[in-house]
């Protein structure tokens, strides 16, 4: 049996959409279910349905042989995991934002983050001396009340930046779901997880054909 760590909500509908286009998908509902774990004895897999955040936990520590998680979650956490595949789903971009008049010649430039490892190597990268503030969410309040000079998030449409009169600063860098597996399980498991990868990449590639 293959383990598999789903992120609950819109990504996780997401990704058990094209598991089931691939073939993964006869384990009944699992969008919008309140169950934790379900069962594909066909497929030989199981589901376990975790916090996003989460997902690379499970994977990292073997509960999980494979999972999907963002990138920015890669990126922040560094988990020793393989990483297999690029889902082209759950597509975003980091970046700095802040008010349209933000100047960046302060000599300690004031970041509020959910990222402070992506936000440091960020800036170390460009010699810039920064003061890390890390929040949990509303991350666009804080340069509206002068807690941070800009943030670093993620940001999809734009439209929640727009709202608070923010603006994109600098692009980061893109941001989508990753499919990753277990050191030991990629070892152990090498035939069911391939098999995986390559039923998922065939809906990738049938997903980008399908946009053009």
């Amino acid at each position: 049996m293959l383990n598999v760590a789903l992120p609950k909500g819109r990504l996780g509908d997401q990704v058990f959409s094209m598991l089931e286009r691939a073939g993964y998908g006869g384990a009944g509902p699992v969008k919008g279910s309140r169950r934790l774990v379900v069962e594909d004895k066909a497929a030989g897999v199981r589901y376990f349905l975790v916090k996003p955040s989460d997902v690379a936990i499970y994977v990292l520590h073997g509960a999980a042989d494979v999972g999907v998680v963002g990138k920015d979650i890669l990126l922040e956490t560094t988990p020793d995991v393989y990483e297999l595949l690029d889902l082209h789903i759950g597509t975003c971009r980091m970046a700095v934002a802040g008010l349209p008049n933000t100047s960046f010649s302060r000599q300690v430039l004031r970041v509020a983050t959910k990222y402070p490892n992506i936000a440091k190597r960020y800036f170390d990268a460009q010699s810039r001396e920064i003061e890390l503030i890390a929040l949990n969410g509303s991350i666009e309040l804080a340069p509206l009340v002068g807690l941070s000079d800009v943030i670093v998030d993620i940001v999809e449409t734009g439209s929640t930046l727009k709202a608070n009169h923010l603006k994109v600063l600098e692009e980061m860098m893109p941001i989508s779901a990753r499919l990753i597996a277990n050191i030991a399980s990629y070892k152990f498991k090498a035939q069911a997880i391939q098999a995986m990868v390559d039923a998922l990449a065939q809906e990738v590639n049938r997903r980008g054909e399908g946009i053009q």
